[in-house]
């Protein structure tokens, strides 16, 4: 019998995962130990496990597509095997036509693969019982005639996405359909765009690089001779210029989507949620330097392992207990201040920005200080961290030191009231004690907090005690 995979939930925060890969095509077989498809939230990465074996008979989703967890992925069964009893009335036209015909699907996988990048996302419910699923569904030819992908595509480039000639299943217009509209010519203006009806590409119009003007509109130009005078002006163009190139030259368009989309989305409404206000301060870092170097020498591999960043990350939790109103929370106009502190710190990984945390840091000693936080550090960027682990932070820490940064702006992890930048450490010119000029080992620090609840005194406080931590760090370390 015919058997549903979910989408599976990774850590009781996640609602949804993004699919970024399918492993399996329509027709495949598969075995419990197969993987179906690689998925990413905004907080990690993994590969989906079948589970189950038999035959790949339908894929719910595409490549791209925001799938809500425990939501049904992929349909396992016999081959030739009839899954109409999956599909609901309410499935669109793509999933009824997959459902009633899994013999010939499975028998041309190489026609499915053609297809399954022309469906559009299928709206899925849960079934009951043995597990099986409703593959939810429209009604009605019109509302079908365009997918939603190749409608919100077609809106954006001021194209009448049905007079376009859909190649989908039974006619159907496909986000390729649009695409190949907006490759046969240009576009549009952005004034055209606005009070065009509805607009075919393939006619050049009078704007720069042949754009559709409002005046292009009101006095249409026949299709042939528009093209013959657009051919015949970048003629005239390549002949006068000789080698030149066509502006702006080639280029590459990267849509944001996954965990680059999330960062996005949250560095946006930081700044439109926080006032943020940064506050440098530096301080001597020539002790920080000689730890370093005894620590190396200790013998102890745990102690050797011990960096800079781990002393000042020791120091930055130990400095934020005399704090509460940096170590916060602020969240409908309620400031809540934490007795212990939950330590963030930003891990640069290949899939992008990742901020585990380091719970309980304050009760921690500098040797499991440094062992936890290159533990999950390792997980942020193996893309094995429990997502779970990658929220709940009080305080986060960004250390650029490491790339030679001196000064910059780290942004608000919002709830979060304050986030500490942690610079280079360069040398800096002082007079010394006899009058002469001599050079200090300093490191450099930014203080992002939100001047809401934050005042500057606040912010210059807490800096100032971070800095004499760091200047007295066998203390700091001691105490």
């Amino acid at each position: 019998m015919a058997q549903v995979v979910v989408m599976p939930q990774l850590g009781n925060t996640v609602e949804s995962c993004l699919i970024t890969t399918w492993l399996v095509a329509i027709g495949d077989e598969v075995t419990e130990s197969s993987l179906l498809c690689e998925i990413e939230t905004d907080k990690s990465s993994m590969e989906v496990p079948a589970g189950v074996s038999g035959t790949v008979l339908a894929l719910l989703a595409e490549e791209g597509d925001d799938v809500p967890v425990k939501e049904p992925l992929v349909v396992v069964g016999a081959p030739g095997e009839d899954i109409s009893g999956l599909t609901s009335a309410t499935a669109p036209e793509e999933a009824r036509e997959l459902a009633s015909e899994p013999s010939r699907r499975a028998a041309e996988p190489s026609e499915e693969a053609a297809l399954r990048d022309d469906r559009s996302s299928l709206a899925v419910s849960s079934g009951s019982g043995e597990g099986a699923s409703a593959v939810s569904s429209g009604s009605g030819e019109g509302a079908s005639a365009v997918s939603p992908r190749a409608r919100g595509l077609a809106a954006s480039r001021g194209i009448a996405a049905d007079q376009l000639a859909g190649t989908g299943p039974q006619g159907r217009v496909i986000e390729r359909d649009v695409q190949a509209a907006i490759a046969a010519g240009p576009g549009l203006t952005a004034g055209a765009r606005a009070q065009a009806e509805g607009f075919v590409p393939g006619a050049a119009g009078s704007g720069i690089g042949g754009r559709v003007t409002r005046a292009d509109l009101a006095n249409t130009v026949p299709e042939e001779a528009a093209r013959n005078a657009l051919r015949d002006s970048r003629s005239s163009l390549t002949a006068s210029s000789g080698t030149a190139k066509e502006f702006p030259g080639a280029f590459t368009d990267t849509p944001l989507k996954g965990i680059r989309k999330v960062i996005a989305e949250r560095m946006m409404n930081s700044l439109a949620t926080s006032a943020q206000l940064t506050y440098t301060a530096t301080a001597p870092a020539a002790g920080l330097l000689a730890m370093r170097k005894r620590l190396k020498n200790a013998g102890d591999p745990d102690l050797a392992a011990v960096t800079i960043g781990d002393l000042v990350g020791y120091a930055t939790v130990k400095a934020l207990a005399k704090h509460a109103v940096v170590n916060a929370h602020l969240a409908d106009g309620v400031l809540r201040s934490f007795e212990n502190v939950h330590l963030g710190m930003a891990v640069d990984t290949p899939r992008g920005l990742l901020v585990p945390t380091l719970r309980f840091a304050d009760t921690l000693t500098l040797r499991e200080f440094s062992v936890q936080s290159k533990a999950l550090a390792n997980e942020a960027i193996g893309g094995s961290i429990n997502p779970d682990l990658l929220g709940g932070a009080t305080f986060t820490v960004s250390n650029l030191g490491a790339f030679g940064i001196e000064s910059f702006t780290p942004l608000l992890n919002v709830p979060q009231v304050a986030i500490l930048g942690v610079d280079a450490i360069f040398p800096r010119a002082v007079i010394n004690a006899d009058g002469s000029v001599g050079a200090e080992q300093r490191i450099g620090f930014s203080l992002t907090a939100d001047h809401q609840v934050i005042d500057g005194a606040d912010a210059a406080r807490y800096l100032k005690d971070l800095c004499s931590a760091i200047a007295d760090i066998d203390l700091t370390v001691l105490g």
